[in-house]
């Protein structure tokens, strides 16, 4: 089975302890991030599911709204951009006529990522699917959640292993047979009944607040908590269990998981899931995952996960998975998230169309095209992935043509998996170069090897995790390119534009150790 997901960063990353003095910046729907191409709004859609319906909607929003077209982000989230000045409160109308505002002061917490094929094809252990919606249902309703940051994430892993990539705070893995799943939060980990999974990730979410209080750093993310803040983190989940069906806490139950001091608040969820003492089974910790092992990146390209950008949120890139083995095959440089094209049912039958975005990006026209397809073919809705991509539920190979002409990709041997970059020009005022443009002009150079990530300044907004070819705007018409991650030791080799390929073929052929 999968190894127990990881909380922690990876080992290349260097581990600070801020003492955040303020709220973070991060965008919503609500709360417009402004770039130098107009405002931006970051829309939640959990686990990437929207309805056709909605889709039509966003759509409409960025045509009249924005410029036309929409970002896809690290976390399976959309973006409009462009958007011009007084325009929030006619969005926000638009979204919440959509469904897509159900609880405003909440809405930047819902960040929720989940197996983009979970209950399509047959490879997971459980349709995680319900417990995405259960989960969010528990956010919203929760007075506590909107004093997380918009950073913090919550992932739900059908048992295939692809969302190890994402570095998510509270994470949910499906074990063999889907009769319990394993929640996990910094290195304390729960085996509980699927059923009780959602509210375990809110109450490991709970811990968590109370533990960044306790500390005084109000950190962001759980791997921000400092030693003490970790070790007082899972204690408070240890020393908890669920018990009766508001799960209150039993601290002299028998020592084991859940999820946390936080129970003592008995929230209900809108539609209470069955619960019972005997909810959860109680284990000694599990330390598998040890602090300062290898872990995901919080985001991801198409086809590869990266970290989160500071100014730049959520911005595009690449990251192919290194490392142990998940769900039986070796980890290479394959995109961790589904491979463009046709993907077969678990019967054998038509289970969906999955479409790659080029660098995350696609205009109101394509995103059309996946509506109708959705709407006319499939099930009715769209599930966008952190892999910069957009799976369509039940349609099949005969719908591949109508995407591909509009500039996405159905064919599993495109080179841009392998591709990302961050904004760049003209939509970000740091960056020196329009890295979008220069990476689609080299998008062949190295095909198949190493992913490449293009940045328009050091920042590196949205950079990979693993091993990866850096390509950084110097500002001199010239890029830095070296070869970052684990196990890599090659230093920058300047190269203007012309020699651009020569440098980035030989990068991309670069042998480093894996994890």
């Amino acid at each position: 089975m999968p190894p127990a997901p990881s909380n922690r960063p990876n080992r290349d990353e260097t581990l600070v302890t801020p003492v955040r003095e303020r709220g973070d910046a991060c965008p919503g729907a609500l709360r417009l991030h402004t770039a130098d191409d107009g405002a931006l709004a970051r829309v939640r859609v959990p686990a990437g599911v929207v309805s056709a319906a909605q889709a039509y909607a966003l759509a409409d929003a960025a045509e009249r709204l924005g410029d036309g077209a929409l970002d896809i982000t690290s976390r399976g989230n959309l973006q409009l951009r462009g958007l011009g000045p007084g325009c929030g409160g006619e969005l926000a109308r638009l979204l919440d006529a959509a469904g897509l505002l159900p609880a405003p002061r909440h809405e930047r917490v819902r960040n929720i990522v989940a197996s983009p094929l979970s209950g399509l094809d047959g490879r997971g252990h459980l349709d995680v699917q319900p417990l995405v919606r259960e989960l969010d249902a528990l956010l919203c309703a929760s007075g506590r959640t909107p004093d997380l940051s918009g950073r913090f994430l919550f992932a739900l892993d059908d048992g295939r292993g692809d969302m190890a990539e994402l570095a998510a705070d509270v994470m949910l893995l499906a074990e063999p047979g889907g009769a319990r799943v394993r929640v996990t939060v910094g290195a304390a980990s729960a085996r509980v009944r699927p059923e009780d999974g959602p509210r375990a990730m809110l109450l490991a979410a709970e811990a968590f607040l109370d533990a960044a209080s306790a500390t005084g750093t109000k950190a962001w993310r759980v791997r921000e908590l400092p030693c003490g803040g970790s070790e007082l983190l899972d204690a408070a989940v240890w020393r908890g269990r669920f018990s009766g069906p508001v799960g209150s806490v039993d601290p002299a139950g028998p020592g084991g998981p859940v999820v946390a001091a936080a129970s003592r608040r008995g929230l209900r969820p809108r539609t209470p899931a069955p619960q019972s003492p005997a909810g959860l089974e109680l284990p000694g910790p599990d330390r598998a995952t040890k602090p300062g092992s290898a872990g995901a990146g919080d985001g991801a390209g198409l086809g590869l996960s990266h970290t989160e950008g500071a100014a730049e949120p959520e911005s595009a890139g690449p990251e192919r998975a290194t490392g142990p083995e998940v769900s039986g095959r070796p980890r290479t440089t394959s995109p961790a998230g589904p491979v463009p094209g046709p993907v077969a049912g678990g019967d054998g039958g038509v289970g969906a169309l999955s479409v790659g975005v080029p660098l995350g990006r696609l205009s109101v026209a394509a995103w059309r095209v996946l509506a109708d397809i959705a709407r006319a073919h499939g099930t009715g809705e769209l599930r966008v992935t952190p892999w910069r991509g957009v799976v369509v539920p039940g349609a099949g190979p005969g719908q591949s043509g109508a995407p591909a002409a509009a500039g996405l990709v159905t064919d599993p041997a495109s080179p841009w998996p392998g591709v990302g970059a961050c904004t760049g020009r003209p939509g970000c005022a740091k960056s020196l170069a329009d890295v979008r443009a220069d990476a689609t002009a080299h998008l062949a150079a190295g095909a198949g090897g190493l992913p490449v990530y293009w940045s328009g300044c050091e920042r590196r907004c949205g950079h990979p995790r693993g091993t990866w070819v850096d390509v950084v705007a110097t500002g001199d018409g010239r890029y830095d390119v070296a070869v970052r991650g684990a196990g890599a030791d090659v230093p920058p080799d300047r190269r203007a534009l012309p020699e651009l390929a020569d440098a980035l073929a030989a990068a991309r052929t670069i042998t480093t150790p894996t994890k």
